[in-house]
């Protein structure tokens, strides 16, 4: 996969290209792909060797057309499995509810993949390299200087063979996920103080799965403190998580996290009904500090794509998408701003858009995720109805179609009138959700999830 031309130079003197990518996931790969397709000099380093091992398996039918743009449809149709709907089911109601993405506003969208991380970034790192990107795997930038001159940068990077290699770019894309490069040395990465939580996760082989058409849609069962996800694979293997506050989180104690997971979901009765012949195909692993942002996605020469800008909860599988649609958007803004060197204000008008652009999907997504929780939205989510066609809009939201010009927005207007208008009704309900709320955001002591 690794395109190696004979341009890397180890030391002090410094390998020039447009652009330096730190990160070869999905928004990595998309915006090198992309840049290099326009005929730039694109320079992409990631720290691992592909394939690896990442969470994030569900997509949304909003990816499907970036497939066709990227030149990838028929390589994500051959690792994935069809996505058709999304499923919740709630201990506070009978019944499992489903949303068919072909009932949203735009009918040509009906399906998703779930596909497996390594497979899926593997294809988009080839395809930038295919696209004529210069791809390093196993090379880990260390430093970067966004100031050495006025025209350029300097980033040194270390790799895995034991060079040195040394790159002066115009302009700097961060991509390197949950790393936050760049915004961990500019400490300007915050904890979500509207959403704290952490996640325990693996993959199971033998798990019952919904039958026919339906296999491979998600779904969402919530439980007393939090939700677990549902991810049928193509191969046989399901992904499991657990989505948890702190608290709960805490009570783990000395077991270990294979049986705090596994004693979770014994508390969710139609997951664990489902999991009664699991088993366990590798290590259980767990994330903590879960949902941050950062103060801004961008500077004169420099952006943060994806979860190198922000990282919400996942319960609407909105991560990839919303990466690889910020990467299209960054694409046309850093190709303008390239061929605008001499031109500072119209460089900084294309970076002023992109910001508005990259901003839109998480306050979008936002607003939604942190009512998941409260039984005034549960209670609308499990028993949807489509006056102002509120229902097609909230579909529309699932399957990522806020970028384009589908006519969703006034009827999420009427949507959040309706929630908030419900939960007036509903009072001292919602007061009580309100404050246990409150009392879940409560930090503890990280280290009781990641350990």
């Amino acid at each position: 996969m690794q395109s190696s031309p004979p341009t890397d130079q180890a030391g002090d003197s410094p390998v020039e290209c447009d652009v330096l990518v730190i990160g070869g996931g999905p928004a990595g790969s998309t915006v090198a792909a992309l840049l290099a397709q326009k005929g730039r000099h694109v320079v992409l380093l990631d720290k691992d060797r592909h394939p690896r091992f990442h969470i994030g398996e569900s997509l949304l039918p909003a990816n499907l057309p970036l497939f066709e743009r990227l030149g990838v449809a028929d390589e994500m149709r051959a690792i994935g499995i069809k996505k058709r709907a999304a499923e919740f089911m709630s201990p506070w109601h009978e019944h499992k509810q489903q949303f068919l993405f072909a009932d949203a506003w735009d009918k040509t969208m009906p399906h998703a993949y779930q596909v497996r991380r390594s497979e899926f970034d593997q294809v988009l790192l080839r395809r930038a390299t295919q696209l004529g990107a210069h791809v390093r795997e196993g090379c880990k930038v260390t430093a970067v200087d966004l100031e050495a001159t006025p025209e350029r940068a300097r980033a040194q990077a270390r790799c895995d063979d034991g060079r040195t290699l040394a790159y002066a770019p115009r302009f700097v894309v961060d991509a390197s996920g949950r790393d936050t490069f760049l915004a961990s040395r500019f400490q300007i990465k915050h904890k979500n103080p509207q959403h704290n939580s952490v996640a325990v996760y693996g993959h199971f082989e033998n798990v019952r799965r919904n039958e026919g058409e339906d296999e491979g849609n998600i779904i969402i069962f919530w439980f007393e403190h939090g939700w677990f996800w549902f991810i049928p694979l193509q191969d046989g293997v399901t992904s499991i998580g657990m989505v948890t506050w702190p608290y709960f989180m805490k009570t783990r104690g000395e077991r270990s996290l294979q049986q705090f997971l596994l004693d979770g979901i014994g508390q969710c009765p139609p997951l664990a009904e489902r999991m009664a012949a699991a088993r366990l195909t590798d290590v259980i692993e767990a994330t903590g500090n879960y949902s941050y942002s950062c103060e801004r996605n961008h500077g004169r020469n420099y952006v943060l794509l994806g979860d190198a800008y922000a990282f919400i909860d996942p319960v609407f599988s909105s991560g990839v998408m919303m990466a690889m649609q910020g990467s299209f958007d960054a694409a046309d803004a850093i190709d303008s701003w390239l061929d605008h060197g001499a031109e500072p204000a119209l460089q900084a008008a294309a970076l002023r858009k992109l910001d508005a652009r990259l901003r839109h999907g998480p306050r979008t997504f936002s607003w939604l995720i942190y009512r998941m929780t409260n039984p005034v939205m549960r209670d609308l989510f499990m028993g949807p109805r489509n006056p102002f066609r509120v229902k097609e809009a909230l579909l529309s939201l699932l399957a990522g179609d806020i970028y384009g010009r589908t006519p969703i927005w006034t009827s999420l207007r009427i949507f959040k009138l309706i929630y908030y208008t419900s939960s007036l009704v509903q009072l001292p309900t919602a007061l009580r959700a309100w404050r246990r709320r409150q009392a879940n955001l409560r930090p503890v002591d990280e280290a009781a999830g990641a350990r």
